[in-house]
């Protein structure tokens, strides 16, 4: 049996209701500007009716739940396409870092020590007895050692600094590791209660957005299970995806494992993983590892292995290296067979203490007669060593795989070039794919002012239409109530 009451239950119903999908509408403009914040909207249904005469009479409405617009497809793309960028964009700042050292072609850099040095020693071909062409050349080719010495420790200085990145890297992923797994634990918590906490599901989103960039990552969502809404996301496993097709589990509900990279004398040896569940650290190569993502590409910066083509800084370092070695081993030997002024044989030009540290033989800067620019003892001034000392710059050498030391140098700022200008096109185009699944996600879950006032005009005009309802039937039950039965009076 309806009660006399029943309109104003039911249209109190419709005001609460109203109200729940203005005050939802509100917060969506209030957190438009707010990074990583999704829209939500109220899912109204309606309340379970009456039976009666002309059949079931409806009794109103009510909020049912407020739920978040959000699309997983969107976000995976979108994740994937992170990761890729992240990649590229390390590996493009890392190679325009070395090509800034380099600083190829320029007016001060080792291509132009290394001219000025051929070209001091065509002046001494031509005046051998000169003191002052000999000086020219043993100070020209001073700044060609401390032209390698500046370019190897400022590379080795810039991969140390790069090393410092990947434990940065390696700490902030660990700690987005355990964020996600405490979010884990109080979302659960709360979805048990029969609660959906859209705030922490947009926590957990933002921090699996910045995890990808570092690590391919896979995400699946598990039911909380209990009392929980239909709709609640539940819990996330993270996993990390290996080269080989196994994926390792780094989150999952509440427990998180971790990612150790410890760069150590220049080369990374291996990555340590400790997934889920593990008591112990697996120790990972780097063809094992990654496909993708930054962390890979801050790892095959730095360098990791042995041996060449193992990342970029020691390819470079070594490169450099081996060309000093080259110039230095060839020059001593042309310059030892020639005679000073004083008819001695000619010492080592070139000393080699460590790598990256050239310098020119002290002996030779305190007296410049020890050039040993002629090349017979019998006649002391003449310039057929020097000649001969002139000639190593045409000269193929085997140390630089049958190469000349300008073609060798060519090869490897070209080669640079080649990898920079890839890595830079790479990350102009994956920005451009994140950019539009950026878009795509927020037309789905970004906030919308112009379609947010609508649904604000939507709600005001329902929830004025209840109350005006509620003061009809408050007027029919004062004529009810107030105005019948006066007869017998």
């Amino acid at each position: 049996m309806r009660s006399t009451f029943m309109g104003l239950e039911t249209n109190k119903r419709g005001l609460y209701a109203q109200q729940t999908g203005l005050y939802t509408t509100g917060n969506n403009i209030s957190n438009a500007n707010s990074l990583g914040y999704t829209r939500t909207r109220v899912n109204m249904q309606a309340t379970q009716g009456l039976t009666s005469s002309p059949g079931l009479l409806g009794t109103g409405v009510e909020a049912s739940s407020i739920q978040r617009i959000r699309d997983s497809f969107v976000d995976n793309q979108f994740r994937q396409e992170s990761n890729t960028l992240g990649y590229w964009e390390s590996r493009s700042n890392a190679i325009s870092q070395i090509e800034d050292i380099i600083g190829e072609p320029s007016e001060f850099g080792l291509q132009k020590s290394l001219s000025e040095f051929w070209s001091s020693l065509q002046t001494l071909a031509t005046s051998p007895s000169s003191s002052g062409a000999r000086a020219i050349v043993i100070q020209r080719g001073q700044d060609v050692a401390e032209s390698f010495n500046h370019l190897h420790s400022s590379l080795t200085e810039a991969q140390t600094n790069l090393g410092k990145e990947i434990s940065f890297s390696t700490d902030n992923v660990n700690f987005l590791l355990e964020e996600v797994a405490r979010l884990n634990g109080q979302i659960s918590g709360m979805e048990s209660g029969g609660y959906l906490p859209n705030e922490l599901y947009d926590q957990r989103d933002l921090l699996l957005d910045e995890l990808s960039t570092y690590l391919p990552i896979e995400t699946k969502f598990e039911k909380t299970g209990g009392g929980t809404s239909a709709i609640a996301q539940g819990t996330v496993t993270v996993s990390l995806k290996m080269n080989d097709g196994v994926r390792v589990e780094l989150v999952k509900g509440k427990e998180f494992g971790e990612v150790e990279v410890n760069p150590t004398n220049q080369l990374i040896q291996g990555i340590s993983i400790k997934a889920v569940g593990d008591t112990d650290s697996t120790n990972h190569v780097l063809s094992e590892f990654l496909d993708s993502g930054k962390l890979k590409s801050l790892i095959n910066s730095y360098g990791y292995g042995t041996g060449d083509g193992n990342g970029l800084y020691p390819d470079m370092i070594n490169n450099l290296n081996k060309m000093a070695e080259a110039l230095a081993n060839e020059f001593n030997r042309v310059h030892g067979e020639g005679i000073d002024l004083d008819g001695n044989d000619g010492e080592a030009f070139f000393v080699i203490t460590t790598a990256g540290n050239l310098s020119v033989n002290q002996d030779l800067i305190d007296d410049p007669r020890k050039l040993a620019a002629s090349g017979s003892a019998d006649e002391i001034a003449n310039a057929d060593n020097a000649k001969a000392l002139l000639a190593i710059q045409t000269s193929p050498l085997d140390d630089l795989n049958k190469s000349t030391i300008q073609d060798f140098f060519s090869g490897i700022i070209g080669k640079l070039g080649v990898n920079g200008q890839q890595a830079q096109r790479m990350a102009f185009n994956t920005a451009s794919l994140q950019g539009a699944a950026a878009n795509r996600r927020d037309s789905i879950s970004a906030v919308s002012l112009d379609e947010e006032m609508t649904d604000m005009i939507r709600f005001q005009q329902a929830y004025n239409a209840s109350a005006r309802m509620i003061t009809v039937i408050d007027e029919t039950l004062d004529k009810i109530i107030n105005g019948m039965g006066l007869s017998g009076r």
